[in-house]
């Protein structure tokens, strides 16, 4: 089967949400059409979906043993369905893969998310019918866009998610087959079978990371992030931060540990290293019962679907890495940019984190199939089940008006919470205060001398510069976010001064080190 997932876990949707699912007992063209127009258009940016025909469905469940198709009309549908997507404007054809389930042949139409999108399809494939319509997914059915959906199907156009673009900076031979075949043996793929066989460029066409004609194929930007070496050599800053602060953020010494590498590989490597050096385990007995109270300073399952959740939403278009804080009171996980716009402040504060739109369509799915996140919308559920069960502190979570960036806080077990030894010269304030709350005018209180932010921006200084110079030289793009968390603390803690003090919103304000923001980097040189 040319998939690249498990038959097994397609058909239980152990690994694919329900209404990317559609099953067909038999061949029936015209409802193909339409749900392959529909996951075509991709409408909630979920990655497309899978037709298996020839499985019937009870209740949106597969129905086994399958029914099966006749082997001798595989050939003549599989000729069908080409036709089919020339019906379809712009044209769309889906991956077809014949197998073999319990004696039966089944096919599986894989449908990506079109690169063209919208698209449309004829409402009949009656020879009198000439009225075509947009159709798109809601919920486990194939419907025909309504008036509203239809204007906002056509404003997604030329909107493809950043991880399903297509990288022109990049050439083929920047795909590893090494870790291909390694991430099909592991998802338990057929095709790990098949690809010693198969041509490179037909492997990449199935597992959907190439696109563009024969002669300037280029792969696509998920291609990259999970089957290169250094991904981060055309994703700037596509690595996880671990920043220890033993003392907390006001003391004289931290220490950070950065990981990179494929998503999948950097994500284990930064998650094991949390699990090795920062989880403690506590173990008591009670006189009176045979069992033991086993406790944790943080469950790791919390952390683990957080930090995936960060690397799965955060945007690798800004050059902004995903920062874990250990602290002596909590954990931080912060990514950029933050939650979509269609999340409010008051589903943050209860915890209902689902978008409407999923920034990274195929990253998601590449960590569903490796077992490191679950479905939509299961992870924060499951990061509070891991605390409840803990008997920790609920989680705190992060962000401004402008939702330009997201931070889980994870608070410390009670039981294993110290008094912070915060040295009084740096006036450290506590680690909730350290980042600002949703309400968008909170201005951080974080000692400079050892805030990464503030550290990154002096070290840009070249004399007397604007905010837009500083911002490009760091890679930026929230005007709000650089203010908060890099301009406005350095300038309170006296690093660095406006060169127009009394005109603060001057459009001629440029920014300059102050002694003190000099003496810092000579002391940063010399360390």
């Amino acid at each position: 089967m040319n998939l690249p997932i498990n038959i097994n876990d397609l058909l239980t949707a152990r690994t694919v949400e329900w209404e990317r699912l559609e099953f067909k007992k038999g061949w029936n063209p015209e409802n193909v059409l339409h749900t392959l127009c529909a996951f075509a258009n991709d409408f909630h940016n979920l990655g497309g979906g899978y037709v298996i025909i020839g499985v019937a469905e009870r209740n949106g469940r597969s129905v086994l043993p399958p029914e099966g198709i006749e082997p001798d009309k595989i050939d003549a549908i599989q000729k069908q369905i080409l036709e089919l997507g020339h019906r379809i404007i712009p044209y769309y054809h889906p991956i077809i893969a014949p197998c073999e389930v319990e004696g039966k042949t089944i096919l599986v139409l894989w449908a990506s998310g079109g690169q063209t999108r919208p698209y449309k399809a004829p409402i009949s494939l009656s020879k009198k019918s000439k009225e075509y319509a947009y159709y798109i997914r809601k919920g486990s059915s194939t419907v025909r866009a309504q008036h509203q959906d239809e204007v906002e199907l056509i404003g997604l156009a030329a909107t493809v998610p950043f991880d399903d673009r297509i990288n022109q900076r990049a050439s083929v031979d920047d795909l590893d087959l090494g870790l291909i075949r390694s991430y099909l043996q592991q998802v338990g793929s057929d095709l790990f079978g098949e690809s010693p066989n198969m041509e490179f460029i037909e492997l990449c066409r199935r597992m959907n990371i190439i696109d563009g004609p024969g002669e300037f194929i280029r792969p696509r930007n998920v291609g990259l992030l999970f089957f290169n070496e250094h991904p981060d050599k055309f994703f700037s800053q596509a690595q996880i931060d671990v920043v220890h602060f033993p003392d907390g953020p006001g003391a004289d010494s931290f220490t950070e540990k950065t990981f990179k590498g494929p998503v999948n590989k950097m994500l284990a490597d930064a998650l094991n290293h949390i699990k090795a050096q920062f989880i403690e385990e506590r173990i008591q007995k009670f006189p009176d019962r045979a069992e033991s109270e086993r406790r944790f300073n943080y469950p790791y399952v919390a952390i683990e679907e957080a930090l995936t959740n960060a690397v799965y939403h955060r945007s690798y278009e800004i050059r902004e890495p995903v920062e874990v804080r250990i602290l002596p009171d909590s954990i931080t996980i912060g990514s950029f940019p933050g939650p979509d716009r269609s999340i409010t402040d008051k589903d943050i504060q209860k915890y209902s984190l689902v978008s409407r739109r999923y920034r990274n369509r195929r990253i998601g799915d590449f960590l569903k199939e490796l077992d490191m996140t679950e479905g939509k919308g299961t992870g924060f559920p499951k990061i509070l089940r891991a605390l409840k069960k803990n008997e920790s502190p609920s989680p705190v979570f992060h962000t401004d008006e402008d939702r330009s960036y997201f931070v889980v806080e994870l608070p410390i077990q009670p039981k294993f919470k110290k008094k912070a030894k915060l040295s009084a010269k740096a006036g450290a304030q506590s680690p909730t205060q350290s980042i600002p709350q949703v309400t968008p005018e909170v201005t951080p209180e974080v000692t400079p001398e050892v805030a990464p932010e503030v550290k990154r921006l002096l070290f840009v200084f070249r004399g007397d510069m604007d905010r837009q110079s500083l911002q490009k030289q760091l890679g930026l793009k929230a005007e709000k976010n650089f203010r908060l968390l890099y301009l406005r603390p350095a300038v309170k803690f006296g690093l660095i001064e406006m060169t127009i003090p009394d005109k603060p919103t001057s459009r001629l304000q440029k920014y300059r080190l102050t002694k003190k923001g000099a003496d810092y980097l000579k002391k940063q040189g010399k360390k």
